[in-house]
């Protein structure tokens, strides 16, 4: 895995595009917990962690929760008034990576592009309601719809909105994903439906990223035109340290779509806690940008508040707002993860 940039600057092959997540939003989409095998201990605190990021968000922009059948009332409880609720079959609570992924023409219409979900690789059975949430969801809304034959999860991909995408080859090119597709035809598709021109392919997720295969939404986001936030590691010997630092060599090297040099915003700091009986990582990276804010995955930890003014400095102008989420990283993800943007159209 070495890491590059495919580019074909000028040559889009959609009149859509997906936005970056800082553009304007209509709303906020997230899922009630579901599998509580899952959780285990953590499931209570889990809960709870996923009403106070619900209503976090709902300070800056509307929230719709999808609850399984019968749990909206459970929901309606520990949430408040404030989010609004629908009831769709569901399987698990991880909106970004098995909900729709919108996109905006140069008119400002918006569609939904519901790629093919199989559960990060076949992980947690059963997944077929899942794999069909996107659908359900646009049909809900009533939004257009364009279906993916691709295997492609929300939280493997982050983009600029203005032809930018990065994605780490751990997680695209894992056999558990696309067996059948080359690393072109991926990067074809992804053309195609997201309108991006340029592709930059990190080496690896975090080492310890047992559920998705190595997620970008772990390591690197984009915080504004040319401005990427990078995880890098400080805690020496851990396998980390090399993978983070290959990333970021990756990074120095790539332009954008515009053909811009990356600005570089490191972010060495995530800890590891104590919860559930295990030693679970929580990822700062992963959080959700909201409209005016920015709601980061914290973790009762030392670390937290200076990465809490790295990222204040890194989205500059927006609200940083740290939201316990130990029991969601015991899960498998963070803030990111759980929430799915709504573009505003127009």
């Amino acid at each position: 895995m070495a890491g590059s940039t495919s580019s074909e600057a000028g040559r889009p092959l959609t009149s859509a595009r997906m936005p970056a997540e800082w553009e304007r939003h209509e709303r906020c989409l997230m899922a009630w917990p579901t599998r509580r095998e899952l959780w285990g201990p953590t499931w209570e605190t889990a809960r709870a962690e996923y009403a106070a990021v619900a209503q976090a968000i709902a300070s800056f922009e509307p929230v719709l929760m999808v609850t399984a059948p019968g749990a909206a009332g459970e929901a309606r409880r520990m949430l408040g008034g404030e989010v609004e609720l629908v009831e769709l079959p569901i399987d698990d609570s991880w909106l970004r990576d098995s909900g729709p992924i919108f996109c905006l023409d140069r008119a400002g219409r918006r569609h939904g592009v519901t790629f093919r979900f199989n559960s990060w690789g076949e992980r947690f059975l059963p997944y077929d309601h899942d794999a069909e949430i996107g659908a359900r969801l646009l049909e809900h809304l009533d939004e257009p719809r364009v279906a993916s034959s691709m295997v492609l999860e929300g939280g493997s991909i982050t983009v600029d909105g203005e032809g930018t995408l990065i994605t780490t080859e751990q997680c695209l090119l894992n056999p558990n994903r696309n067996p059948e597709l080359t690393r072109e035809e991926i990067e074809q598709e992804l053309r195609v439906q997201l309108g991006v021109t340029s592709i930059v392919w990190l080496p690896f997720g975090h080492h310890d990223d047992e559920h998705t295969d190595g997620h970008v939404d772990g390591v690197c986001a984009f915080a504004a035109p040319g401005r990427v936030v990078v995880q890098s590691c400080a805690i020496d010997g851990h396998p980390d340290v090399e993978r983070m630092a290959a990333n970021r060599a990756v990074l120095e090297a790539a332009t954008d779509a515009r053909g811009r040099r990356l600005e570089i915003v490191e972010l060495p700091y995530y800890p590891y806690v104590e919860i559930g009986g295990r030693t679970t990582m929580v990822s700062y990276i992963n959080a959700y940008v909201a409209d005016g804010g920015l709601v980061v995955p914290i973790a009762a930890h030392e670390f937290d508040d200076r990465a809490l003014a790295i990222l204040a400095e890194a989205f500059a102008g927006r609200e940083v707002v740290g939201v316990g989420a130990r029991a969601i990283a015991y899960g498998g993800g963070g803030v990111h993860c759980i929430t799915q943007q709504l573009p505003a159209a127009g």
